[in-house]
């Protein structure tokens, strides 16, 4: 069962989910998360392929999923490092008010909003959110190319690319093509032919599409739609 709310933290969506048990496949969305589980706290990288998790039936996470690039710049650590992975959030930060988070949140009632309290505080301590982040991300969103973000924001393609790594894992290039297949997704999803997804999400063709699919996800569109 999954379940998931808007969070009180900008850009977020505070989720929930009891496994069913076995495995299953973490699809690359772009995002980042924070996830609580087994009263830990664990940082999940961005993902540039399929992340194979296994479960046993009833185990039960909460996770706030932040927006692209989001939450590098809460941890202070650059997504790239973080890339495909899931590394315990004290191996991350190993500050004091981290410490007792982590204390706190292993008992905590709802550990949903501990986690939105926790990114809020680390967005006030911590440094200016670089405002250039979310340009980029809706000039890809928009289908604008890698020489067009980089004018966007004032900065030359190596700059560009430099930046996306450290904020979402991999080059504008990549965030492009993970974007679009989401987009083209939430269209399907929305009872809209895939011919016509495809189109309005920036692919060539459907077959286009369909092979973005398999490439970035190991499955057919299909399945991305009716999962």
């Amino acid at each position: 069962m999954y379940t998931e709310r808007r969070s009180v933290f900008p850009g977020a969506v505070v989720w929930q989910k009891t496994a069913a048990g076995g495995e299953a496949a973490i699809l690359p969305d772009g995002c980042m998360d924070l996830i609580w589980m087994n009263g830990d706290v664990v940082v999940a990288g961005p993902d540039s392929r399929p992340y194979l998790t296994r479960s046993r039936a009833g185990d039960h996470y909460v996770g706030l999923r932040c927006s692209p690039g989001t939450l590098p710049d809460l941890l202070g650590t650059p997504a790239e490092e973080l890339i495909n992975q899931r590394v315990p959030l004290g191996d991350v930060l190993s500050d004091r008010a981290t410490a007792e988070f982590l204390g706190r949140i292993a008992d905590a009632a709802d550990p949903g909003r501990a986690l939105e309290e926790f990114a809020r505080s680390r967005r006030l301590l911590g440094p200016p959110s670089d405002g250039r982040i979310s340009v980029v991300v809706r000039l890809l969103q928009q289908q604008a190319s890698v020489r067009d973000v980089a004018d966007g924001i004032g900065v030359g393609e190596r700059q560009l690319h430099r930046l996306c790594r450290r904020q979402f894992g991999y080059g504008p290039k990549m965030l492009a093509r993970i974007l679009r297949l989401q987009s083209a997704v939430g269209l399907a999803g929305s009872a809209i032919p895939a011919a016509q997804a495809a189109g309005m999400a920036g692919f060539a063709d459907q077959a286009h599409l369909i092979r973005e699919a398999q490439e970035l996800t190991g499955r057919t569109f299909g399945q991305l739609v009716t999962a």
